[in-house]
């Protein structure tokens, strides 16, 4: 038994716990509660119905599903809360400890674990730092919002594991404690729907770094910058050069007079936004594994799906998912990024962010524009309102996403590129951008079958 599951045993011991939530996260924690620990009783609170028998629950499991499901909270010691679960009372209304899996495993492993969080961009760092380490002889794990639930790799840590973590606003929201490296990519307008405000959406992120101690390590993007940012933060940037880490024309310049020169017609990863990505991994693992290991790594290192991926080449025009795209700055780069793009489509759930950006962007920009779902419209009805913006012919309106693939296909010229960069979430058309990009590729693949 490592030191993980002796915590978790004295942290529950003799305790009456509630697994609030009972998806991915909440199964894996069930696991290590019946494996290791010994409660006193143990609940799952789930607004959907939860199978007895499916889910090998024995009858001393108590189920509280359905409407008003978290009524029942402050019966419990300790609630272990799913990052999917809003809570409907704030943590002051409740008497219970509200905790989750992340927590818990960074009281044990804080030291061992760096941290990745941002709007943008967070799944792409963390998978690429784990990919080089890995590459490189270093015993890690990846964990987190990338899939992982951190108690599935909790069993096999050993003392000197490294864990490359990716955090979503949701897992940070109330967290204590903080990595002892942190990297803090971007801020942009996200979850306004939840949080109401970017000051709010904000708060939630900041705990990456707001419980680090003296000796911790910040890489923070430089534009995000204010007074609790520590002082001896690492800034990085690819458009200001003051920043500690800057990265322009594929070479990346730090504080130490150091450079890193971007192997760009080697690797897969689109974009000057990479080249970003790949800054902040240079400059985090460069004292971990040699540059030579790194540059190997890099230029194996394939591109997460629906970001910026390449579908295939039907009717001459190659197809690009970018389902991932929630932001007007990830539309904007993916715009940047994409060769020879002749066509964008953008649009999804309407969750009220501001898009002028993003109008005013392509109003300059000589692209075919085809709006879609519910900001979409919101869009098209912007650029349609607007006096500036230059040649509105070629901007489009499609209901839904099959229309926008068939459109795109009659009026992207031949030898361009179409890219599905919505700048909007998923949720009420596609379960999340993963079914949403699926869709796309199956769609492009039609195209080919009835060419």
């Amino acid at each position: 038994m490592n030191k993980f599951c002796e915590y978790i045993n004295k942290y529950t011991e003799g305790k009456t716990v509630c697994i609030l939530g009972f998806g991915r996260e909440g199964k894996s924690t069930y696991k290590i509660l019946e494996k290791y620990c010994s409660p006193k009783s143990v609940a799952i609170a789930d607004l959907n119905p939860v199978d007895r028998e499916a889910n090998g629950l024995p009858e001393s499991v108590e189920l509280v599903c359905g409407e008003g499901y978290q009524d029942c909270l402050d019966r419990f010691d300790i609630v272990f809360k799913s990052p999917g679960i809003v809570l409907e009372k704030s943590l002051s209304e409740l008497k219970c400890m509200v905790t989750c899996e992340t927590q818990v495993f960074f009281e044990v492993y804080r030291e061992q674990i760096i941290g990745i969080t941002g709007t943008k961009g967070k799944s792409t760092v963390t998978s690429l730092i784990y990919h080089v380490l890995r590459e490189s002889g270093v015993d890690c794990r990846i964990a987190g919002n990338i899939g992982i639930p951190v108690f599935d790799i909790a069993e096999g840590m050993k003392d000197d594991t490294v864990v490359v973590c990716e955090l979503s606003c949701h897992q940070l929201e109330y967290m204590t404690v903080s990595p002892r490296s942190a990297i803090f990519l971007n801020l942009y307008e996200e979850h306004l729907d939840h949080y109401g405000s970017m000051e709010n959406y904000y708060s939630a992120k900041k705990n990456i770094y707001l419980h680090q101690d003296v000796c911790d390590v910040l890489w923070c993007n430089y534009d995000i910058r204010t007074d609790d940012i520590p002082s001896i933060a690492v800034t990085v940037s690819n458009t200001c050069k003051a920043a500690d880490v800057f990265v322009e024309d594929g070479i990346v310049y730090d504080s130490d007079d150091e450079e890193y020169e971007i192997p760009v017609s080697d690797i897969r990863l689109l974009g000057t936004h990479n080249h970003y990505n790949i800054a902040i991994a240079w400059d985090v693992c460069k004292d971990l594994v040699e540059e030579e290991d790194f540059t190997r790594a890099l230029c194996s290192f394939d591109p997460l799906a629906h970001r910026l991926e390449f579908v295939d080449t039907v009717r001459g025009i190659r197809w690009y998912d970018d389902s991932i795209s929630t932001a007007c700055a990830t539309a904007i780069s993916a715009l940047q990024s994409v060769p020879e793009v002749g066509t964008i489509l953008i649009g999804g759930m309407d969750r009220g962010i501001d898009y002028q950006p993003l109008v005013d962007f392509l109003g300059d920009f000589d692209v075919r524009v085809i709006c879609m779902e519910a900001s979409g419209k919101r869009v098209y009805d912007m650029i349609q309102a607007g006096g500036s913006f230059r040649d509105k012919e070629r901007v489009h309106y499609a209901e839904h996403l099959a229309e926008a693939v068939e459109l795109a296909a009659e009026i992207t010229p031949e030898g361009m590129s179409c890219v599905m960069s919505p700048a909007a979430a998923s949720y009420g058309i596609f379960k999340n951008f993963e079914e949403r990009g699926d869709a796309f590729k199956a769609l492009v693949a039609r195209l080919s079958s009835n060419a």
